[in-house]
């Protein structure tokens, strides 16, 4: 198990794939002194379409095999996760667990916004988690969640019909404007990598990147619990896969570089 006095050990991240290495690139600009062990289920992805059940068992042998690996904390840098898992396996372990959607509510809940809108898959829209969260730190919110269709192919290149998927992005933005939102929560790791279509019909200031607010929100409660590692000049990275490895770094490179192929576990 975890020494979670142990500031040196590792930080553990997950998610289902390689856009949690967009969580991470955020990560290394705020903490490039930590060292990480990053573990990405591809042989479960995309976890958008699986039960609760399924994620919350996922989510279970990633943070067994975390805690083989003495890591002091674990990031889950996946919304469906966030949104499925965190509830069933927040007390199961003896070492912090930092959910990128609760986390990322509790920083936009003091800002006393009238109205938000959320971008996300459809596992996470239906689970109503952004809303659920955003709800505890302020009652009188109006949330508005669009399930937006794929988003996460158009970003890692494998979208069927991508003149016309990229075309949906207009009409679903559209639909969100509508709503009149104070920001717009981009719900996926995805979708901060469609900025440049968003911008055509909204303002920048409007979208809120979730990875800004949950890293430094990681920052400050690692100093709180005296667990960060300041004075590491050689950080080290360890990449894990439960499949295709050279998938994991070929997709991954739009949002951070994997020097070495990944271990399959």
């Amino acid at each position: 198990m975890a020494n979670i006095k142990d500031n040196t050990s590792s930080i553990g991240f997950f998610d289902s794939g390689v856009g949690g290495l967009s969580v991470l690139a955020r990560f290394r600009e705020i903490l490039p002194n930590e060292n990480i062990v990053y573990f990405g289920d591809t042989v479960h992805l995309p976890y958008g379409n699986k039960t609760k059940e399924e994620l919350i068992g996922y989510a279970k042998d990633i943070l067994n095999f975390m805690s083989e690996k003495n890591v002091k904390a674990v990031v889950i840098a996946c919304n469906t996760s966030s949104a499925q898992a965190y509830d069933a396996i927040k007390e199961l372990y003896n070492f912090p667990i930092y959910p990128i959607i609760q986390t990322c509510a509790k920083g936009i809940g003091v800002n006393n916004y009238k109205k938000i809108g959320v971008f996300a898959t459809e596992a996470t829209v239906k689970s109503g988690k952004y809303s659920e969260e955003l709800k505890k730190g302020n009652s009188n919110i109006q949330v508005k969640e669009i399930a937006s269709k794929n988003w996460v192919g158009i970003v890692e290149g494998v979208s069927e019909n991508r003149e016309k998927n990229i075309k949906n992005i207009q009409y679903e933005i559209k639909e969100m404007l509508e709503f009149k939102p104070d920001k717009i929560i981009l719900g996926c790791t995805h979708y901060p990598y469609l900025m440049n279509e968003f911008v055509k019909y909204a303002p920048r200031e409007l979208f809120i990147d979730p990875a800004e607010i949950f890293v430094k929100y990681i920052k400050d409660d690692l100093s709180k619990k005296q667990l960060l590692n300041e004075k590491n000049s050689s950080a080290k990275e360890e990449f894990y896969v439960s499949s295709n490895p050279q998938e994991f770094v070929r997709n991954g490179r739009i949002f951070y570089i994997v020097k070495e192929l990944p271990t399959v576990v």
